[in-house]
């Protein structure tokens, strides 16, 4: 049975505010507009029609399965900004402030009105959730590899998580019709894909807002693919290494898996953002 990626806690709190503090109508809204299924339970009795209302929502996701906490997550992230307005009306912060709390320990933040992964297990989450959209099973099985092997084979997450960055940029490029050659490494896999997603520091115009930050930005993604690929080299599995390489540590696995993981989902979410018809 697959680990829930979301607290039993989080999801408590969020109903136990949303009975105090929403409408039916606002409940149903936000939870419809992510498509989630209203599946009541007649053997559950919460107590309320609005907590009633919640568990029955909740009944509709599978909290262990990345896209649904993906889309549970959006809804939290409508509702947080509820909090904040409550906070700013009534001057109190404490539900709030728990709130938040409760959703670091789960792996989140709130920023810019979205929420965002801050651990290298939640933004696998994020990188699966969007992979999965692909029907790609080897993606999936790499973030299966990676998420059970951090802790326990470090270089073997290392070296998964270039694997897998590898295979983000050739989904990417089949998916866009770019041709790449069998010999291609990870770097010129990156820089062929960074180019047909308009991703390189030359294609910000110099009108742009903050031209020049967003060009060091873009210029960071390749010194980021070229980092994965020379520690993959010197500490991840392959070329010729032992699965147990020693120096390695899973602190240094989940360095490199976060940096993986956060490349991934950008890229995975420009593609589709920026997909041609």
């Amino acid at each position: 049975m697959k680990a829930d990626l979301i607290s039993r806690r989080l999801r408590l709190m969020l109903a136990d505010w949303l009975s105090s503090n929403s409408t039916l109508r606002q409940i149903e809204n936000e939870f419809e507009a992510e498509a989630i299924q209203y599946k009541p339970d007649p053997s559950q009795s919460p107590g309320g029609q609005r907590r009633s209302m919640v568990q029955a929502y909740y009944n509709g996701l599978d909290f262990s399965d990345a896209r649904d906490v993906r889309r549970f997550l959006n809804v939290v992230s409508v509702f947080v900004r509820e909090m904040e307005r409550w906070a700013s009306v009534t001057g109190s912060s404490e539900s709030l402030d728990r709130f938040q709390e409760q959703l670091r320990k789960d792996g989140y933040i709130y920023q810019q009105q979205t929420i965002v992964p801050i651990t290298a297990a939640a933004r696998l989450a994020d990188a699966k959730a969007i992979a999965q959209s692909f029907d790609a099973a080897h993606i999936a099985e790499q973030i299966q590899r990676i998420e059970a092997s951090i802790d326990v084979d470090p270089a073997l997450a290392i070296g998964t998580a270039k694997e897998l960055t590898e295979s983000c940029f050739k989904t990417i490029l089949s998916e866009r019709g770019v041709e790449y050659g069998k010999s291609d490494d990870l770097p010129q896999l990156g820089r062929k894909a960074f180019r047909e997603l308009k991703l390189m520091p030359d294609d910000v115009p110099d009108s742009a807002k903050g031209a020049e930050t967003i060009r060091r930005l873009l210029s960071n993604l390749s010194t980021v693919v070229q980092g994965l690929a020379e520690i993959r080299g010197l500490y991840g599995t392959g070329h010729g290494k032992e699965g147990r390489a020693r120096g390695v540590s899973p602190r240094h696995a989940r360095l490199c898996v976060g940096a993986a993981s956060a490349l991934v989902t950008f890229a995975f979410q420009t593609h589709l953002e920026t997909k041609r018809d």
